[in-house]
């Protein structure tokens, strides 16, 4: 990645054919995120705006793909008490790679998830690390309304799962026997995990949130009448081509609105940022999701293109854009792929 940075090395990125006790479906899955390699858009001129979100995937004891989660602590100024991936700005200090690093790093202060032992050197014996969290890849940058580039890292965790399917959210998080996290307080109230395929399709009969003891409904966790899925369309009709105009926009709905995801969990609601970022970077890798998520909706990105001008390009929109929003099933236009040759 060219951000003043080194770009990892391919040689970082595990192999996913020798990762032990995985199911065929998972190894797919994980070859797939790996075939993304590491991105190689150009944020050199953002050093300062930089920051990397940790997606950590792991296998539960009924096979189902499990996403890390936190709910942030409500003293926070930014986002207090909403839903996040572990991680934050890329600090000067870290190491290169500064993307890969800055995530860990920021995993490990905010639940105390140790570093993959693939990024520590000799120097480094008094850092915890752990040889079973796998890197596979670095994906394209998202950026969020207040102008952060935010690039997420994906890494699987494999070894012994724990005996339940879905532990509580918790500040103190069993992931699996030999890994328990510790939310750190001034950041972090609870861990919690997610499936991943009910992210893509909260609907599916192959989800497993049927099983768990989900936030219950009309409270602070899930104040909405929906079941699993809500969402809010917003117009910004700066961002429509006829805004220079002073003409009716609402004929330009796939490039003037944006919609925001919120999804139901046993903890805070998966939304905003961290439900793009899964969206997007998940819907790839699941082909009997691919047709979910029709991309008939302005990405958040062309609004931080509109207020915050940076070097990354906008995403074009694809033919299905002219078609009709359908109210009643999540749409999402996500960042196209940009790599450097």
């Amino acid at each position: 990645m060219s951000m003043g940075t080194t770009t990892p090395s391919m040689s970082l990125a595990a192999d996913v054919d020798t990762i032990p006790g995985i199911d065929e479906a998972t190894r797919v899955v994980l070859r797939r995120l790996r075939g993304q390699g590491f991105d190689g858009t150009n944020l050199s001129l953002h050093r300062q705006q930089l920051a990397a979100v940790l997606v950590l995937l792991y296998s539960d004891s009924t096979g189902s793909i499990q996403v890390l989660l936190t709910t942030r602590s409500k003293s926070l100024r930014s986002h207090p008490g909403q839903t996040a991936l572990p991680g934050g700005r890329i600090d000067e200090e870290d190491r290169e790679p500064k993307v890969l690093w800055g995530a860990f790093r920021e995993a490990y202060e905010e639940v105390g998830l140790p570093f993959p032992s693939s990024l520590i050197i000799d120097s480094d014996n008094d850092i915890p690390h752990i040889p079973n969290i796998h890197i596979l890849c670095t994906l394209s940058p998202h950026i969020s309304q207040w102008g952060i580039i935010v690039v997420p890292v994906v890494a699987y965790l494999s070894g012994p799962v724990s005996s339940s399917a879905s532990p509580p959210p918790s500040h103190t998080y069993i992931l699996t026997p030999t890994l328990t996290l510790q939310a750190n307080p001034t950041e972090v109230d609870r861990i919690f995990t997610h499936p991943l395929e009910s992210i893509l399709d909260p609907f599916s009969p192959q989800s497993t949130l049927s099983s768990r003891n989900l936030a219950e409904k009309g409270s602070e966790d899930w104040p909405y009448e929906e079941e699993l899925y809500n969402y809010t369309d917003r117009l910004y009709p700066q961002l429509s081509p006829n805004h220079n105009n002073n003409t009716d926009t609402t004929d330009n709905i796939p490039s003037s609105i944006y919609r925001m995801h919120r999804f139901r969990s046993v903890a805070s609601p998966i939304k905003g940022l961290t439900a793009e970022i899964l969206v997007c970077s998940l819907s790839q890798v699941f082909p009997s999701h691919s047709n979910l998520f029709v991309a008939v909706l302005l990405s958040l990105t062309y609004l931080t293109l509109y207020l915050y001008p940076t070097s990354i390009p906008p995403p074009s929109l694809p033919p299905s854009a002219s078609i009709p929003l359908a109210p009643h099933s999540p749409h999402r236009l996500c960042p196209s792929s940009h790599r450097a040759d």
